[in-house]
């Protein structure tokens, strides 16, 4: 039974589809060619096998996640970014800003200051800008809020150290600059400030997995990856009568001297 008020379960689906649907490529298989594509460390998976004690499985299929994690964040960021465009109130434009909130009744953005819109930067995580980009998104921000009165600017972090929703301060041209309308807001509470609900993201992720599993079972389009790495690797090591390392040794020094041999 769906119990969430502010998006309907059919457009909450639509849109976690969409976001597996984003990993594309990462979804297919990993053979012993994709896994090798721009050749691995043997030494660090080696080092790593024997300093966490993992089974050789468990390490191969430890690289082949961090290959495939690697882009990633841009697929959650879409995730995180678009599901607003099934929430009243928002918008996801195309170009200029992550997301857009509207309330012509007015918004309270901080203590007693009103506004008729919010515009967002959205952000995966808190230290993903260095000073130079923070700077330039608070550039942005800070002549927004020049041009149109009834706006408030926020920098939303979807991992951020802690649950806030407090002004943000930045160096600019060398100044120490903030202003009560460029907030700094952690997604729990955009979330509770477009929705009305104070847990509306707790929300959202308690529903999250069992909506990933019910869309994986009953999608034809979407496979789970089967991976074929550790059974050729065996394949090579007992073709060869040699051990799995030496295996994995060939896939990056094939051609040095002494393994060729």
């Amino acid at each position: 039974m769906w119990n969430i008020s502010f998006i309907s379960e059919e457009d909450f689906e639509k849109h976690v589809l969409q976001t597996i649907q984003k990993y594309g490529e990462k979804l297919k298989s990993y053979d012993l060619k994709k896994f090798n594509s721009n050749i691995i460390d043997p030494v660090k998976l080696v080092f790593d096998k024997t300093i966490y004690g993992l089974e050789w499985n468990e390490i191969i299929d430890s690289e082949v996640y961090r290959q495939r994690d690697k882009s990633n964040n841009n697929d959650i960021g879409y995730f995180h970014q678009n599901i607003f465009k099934y929430i009243q109130g928002c918008t996801v434009p195309d170009t200029g800003w992550d997301v857009i909130f509207e309330n012509p009744d007015g918004i309270e953005s901080s203590d007693g200051d009103f506004v008729k819109s919010i515009k967002v930067e959205m952000k995966n995580k808190h230290n993903t800008m260095n000073s130079a980009s923070g700077a330039r998104t608070y550039a942005k921000m800070a002549l927004e809020i020049a041009s149109d009165d009834d706006c408030a600017c926020y920098l939303v972090e979807a991992i951020s150290k802690n649950s806030k929703n407090e002004k943000w301060g930045t160096t600019l041209d060398g100044q120490r600059r903030s202003h009560k309308k460029i907030r700094k807001v952690s997604l729990d509470r955009f979330y509770e400030l477009v929705t009305g609900e104070e847990d509306a993201f707790y929300q959202i992720c308690m529903i999250l997995p069992e909506t990933i599993e019910k869309i994986l079972n009953q999608s034809s389009e979407i496979e789970k990856p089967n991976d074929t790495v550790l059974g050729e690797l065996f394949l090579i090591a007992d073709e060869r009568n040699i051990p799995i390392s030496m295996a994995l040794n060939l896939l990056a020094f094939g051609t040095y001297k002494g393994f060729n041999a």
